[in-house]
């Protein structure tokens, strides 16, 4: 990834070839889930969480967490920058970096954003880092954090008998 170019919130990267991604845009991407970490709205938590949402063709989105005081309205990072990723349309991705404050331990994303990231495949890496560098993360796929997952095709799976829509 030779330079980051800012377009909007969508930052484009140099071209990839493979999913398989080099320690150096590795890097980079943790290091912008780094830098969306820094705009967490986390007044109740005090919790912060950024992401960054790499997509097939090399975008680069970010997403943070924002509380509510209604605290079941609060969005987490991953979900916020796949939500943007979506509404820019796109549905198929490489990989995401999670980044938070844990010293001790890798951040990992909650049970709701491990199911919302299975809705657009199983097969794609997920970066769980810690704050110290970028040096430091642990790499898996959203299958690994979420075995046995329910996904859109189980919605297109043979039933015991179908229900009709009569509302």
């Amino acid at each position: 990834m030779d330079q980051v170019k800012f377009s909007g919130e969508v930052k484009h990267t140099k071209a990839l070839g493979t999913r398989n991604l080099s320690q150096e845009i590795v890097k980079k991407l943790i290091h912008q889930s780094q830098e969306a970490k820094k705009q967490a709205y986390c007044p109740y938590s005090k919790f912060r969480v950024g992401a960054a949402l790499l997509t097939l063709d090399n975008c680069v989105f970010t997403g943070c967490n924002v509380e509510n005081a209604c605290y079941n309205l609060g969005v987490c990072a991953e979900r916020n920058a796949i939500s943007k990723a979506v509404s820019e349309g796109y549905r198929s991705f490489k990989a995401i970096a999670i980044a938070s404050d844990l010293n001790d331990q890798f951040i990992s994303p909650c049970g709701g954003c491990r199911q919302f990231m299975r809705e657009f495949g199983a097969n794609w890496d997920v970066y769980l880092s810690k704050p110290d560098s970028s040096e430091s993360y642990l790499k898996m796929t959203v299958d690994e954090l979420l075995p046995v997952s329910f996904g859109p095709e189980d919605l297109s799976m043979k039933k015991v008998f179908d229900i009709p829509n009569e509302y």
